[in-house]
């Protein structure tokens, strides 16, 4: 009836496809109670089919008497079409008469059919009408099926209508991995990123890739979290129709069976009391995946403290926020998220008229975590201390005990993270770590443009520790306007705080940073190879270092000391040309301190530095 392939627990859940697995799923656990019909529509190759077939492999297992039938528009089309040449369509109607559920797949066939599709308004208003569930897939939504009778656009819009787009950058690497896993493939990180980066349309598209890559040589569990079950029940709500019939009654049934689960009623005992009738059917079925979410919550608490097994937060429906949070704690403490490099600390980094802003706006960072610069963002070209900066900060919080809890993590391995947890089912889990840290640090952030779902978790994550009073500290490559396919509110709320550039290293910088490196190699120079190095323009700290490193070599190799003319030898003439002393005002595109009051200037005394910070 179903490829064996086609379940819940191989349909990876992503924001694409959120609410119709959560709906599809819904139905075949309570077939004909909750959203009937159901309509999933969207672009071919996106996973209705699989859907379908989830649910008829669910439904089966859990209604095993079920008579299921699961067709297509094409098979009923032609189908209809033999029946009434044979004289009438009653006989082929009648061969859904006895279906406990009915699930009809590529609905848009029927465009061009108008007696099929007032067939088929009959059989889905029969089955509706005795409580029968009705699933259909297409390809778009019914108005867009050309010349649609208005009988069957009617019955189609009496229930739930849910799209499924394509997925989205974290979806598509999850998928590749299982794709990849089914097929006994190894794939590498880098080999599953850029095959989610590329423009891949559908699954299908997907699993053509990881077919080739088998030619030429998880299960996760979708779930909903605090966020996504408070958009899916306001979906939910918004489609729901109206069945007024004893209305009290009905809801004086409900809230004696919930009470007899164990379950506070107090919002479905308010209702009744309304001078009007509610939407009974969607009050209740709210109700409803509210208490299923509660339950979840509590499976997942009691894996971790089985103490916690009926706790009143887990069931009172009211107390959604006190349940997540609890588990949140619980799963926070169980995995912490990873903490700053103790290896990068504040005493050691060389302060300079490059970097100098940076230092201070990071010192008082320390000094009143999260109330002068949050976020603070640092950025510049690669290899100018930025990393290092950020962890001091991280290591300092923690040192002072302000914020024990600090959580430091590059942004690819945030995405890289996030995939697994989509991978295997602990989304939830993956969130937890960081929104439970007393501060955030994260570097690289230029990594987070394209990756929709990450940028969509991120924004949660942060808006929970701006929100908490907690410190943000991000680092990038550039200013947050010249990231590339970053979303605007991200964009704006990382531009909300201070944004402050760390640039190449000046010469009185190089020159304190050669005499320190050149020390620690055990190879201490004179002022005079101090200077001369000092004038050896480097865009950045690495560069010093491997140049130290170089001319260490090198004196291992000659067995000669480092002197003057060794280091003029080694790095050629043009060492000691001499530079013509400029004025300087060259800032990064989008640089917030380009303007005249804010700008760092080099006279032409190299002991000279002027910096100019007009507030």
């Amino acid at each position: 009836m179903t490829e064996p392939r086609e379940t819940f627990d191989r349909f990876v859940v992503g924001a694409n496809n959120r609410l119709a697995a959560a709906a599809a799923r819904a139905v075949a656990e309570s077939p004909g109670s909750t959203y009937n019909p159901l309509f999933i529509y969207g672009a071919h190759g996106l996973g209705k089919s699989h859907l379908l077939g989830a649910v008829v492999e669910r439904a089966a297992s859990l209604w095993p008497e079920l008579d299921i039938r699961r067709d297509d528009g094409a098979h009923f089309v032609a189908g209809h079409a033999a029946s009434v040449a044979a004289g009438s369509e009653e006989p082929f109607l009648a061969g859904y008469a006895h279906a406990g559920m009915l699930l009809l797949d590529d609905v848009h066939a029927l465009e061009g059919h108008p007696s099929a599709q007032l067939a088929l308004s009959r059989v889905i208003d029969a089955l509706v009408g005795a409580g029968r569930q009705v699933v259909l897939a297409a390809d778009r939504l019914p108005t867009g099926i050309a010349a649609v009778e208005d009988a069957l656009a009617t019955t189609l819009s009496q229930g739930l209508m849910v799209d499924v787009a394509s997925p989205d950058y974290e979806t598509r690497a999850a998928i590749l991995q299982r794709m990849a896993k089914e097929e006994g493939l190894e794939l590498t990180a880098d080999v599953v990123q850029d095959l989610a980066a590329r423009d891949y349309r559908d699954i299908e598209e997907l699993r053509a890739a990881v077919g080739a890559i088998a030619a030429g040589q998880h299960k996760p569990t979708p779930k909903l979290d605090a966020g996504e079950f408070e958009s899916f029940l306001s979906d939910v709500q918004v489609v729901v129709q109206q069945h007024v019939e004893s209305w009290r009654g009905r809801l004086k049934e409900a809230i004696a069976y919930w009470q007899g689960e164990g379950f506070r009623t107090g919002v479905l005992e308010r209702a009744l009391d309304l001078p009007r009738a509610p939407d009974v059917a969607g009050l209740t079925a709210t109700f409803t995946a509210a208490v299923e979410h509660l339950r979840n919550l509590e499976r997942q608490a009691r894996q971790v403290d089985p103490s916690l097994v009926g706790h009143p937060v887990f069931r009172d429906p009211e107390r959604m926020e006190a349940a997540e949070d609890l588990l949140e704690r619980l799963l926070s403490g169980e995995t912490p998220a990873k903490g700053p490099s103790p290896a990068f600390a504040r005493e050691l980094f060389e302060v300079g008229a490059s970097n100098q802003l940076a230092v201070h706006a990071a010192d008082a960072v320390v000094a009143e975590p999260a109330q002068r610069y949050n976020p603070l963002v640092l950025y510049g070209p690669s290899g100018v201390g930025k990393t290092h900066l950020a962890n001091a900060i991280g290591n300092a919080l923690q040192r002072r005990g302000a914020m024990p809890g600090v959580a430091c993590v590059n942004a690819q391995q945030l995405v890289d993270e996030l995939i697994e947890a989509i991978h295997d089912g602990s989304v939830d889990r993956w969130r937890a770590r960081y929104r439970a840290a007393s501060a955030l640090i994260v570097d690289d952030i230029q990594f987070l443009g394209g990756k929709e779902r990450t940028q969509e978790e991120f924004f949660g994550i942060f808006n929970t520790m701006i929100e908490g009073g907690r410190q943000v500290v991000l680092t990038s490559d550039r200013v947050p306007a010249d990231i590339t396919d970053l979303e605007a509110r991200l964009r704006s709320r990382f531009e909300g705080g201070l944004v402050v550039p760390i640039q190449s290293p000046d010469r009185a910088l190089r020159e304190r940073l050669y005499a320190r490196f050149l020390a620690d190699a055990g190879r201490p120079a004179d002022e005079d190879v101090v200077r001369l190095l000092g004038e050896h323009p480097v865009q950045s700290v690495r560069e010093i270092i491997g140049l130290v490193t170089r001319l260490g070599a090198a004196s291992d190799l000659h067995e000669a000391p480092i002197t003057v003319e060794f280091v003029r030898t080694e790095l050629g003439a043009g060492a000691a040309a001499p530079r013509t002393p400029r004025i300087s005002a060259a800032v990064p595109a989008g640089d917030p301190f380009a303007d005249p009051e804010k700008t760092i200037f080099e006279w032409p005394d190299p002991g000279a530095r002027l910096i100019e910070e007009m507030r």
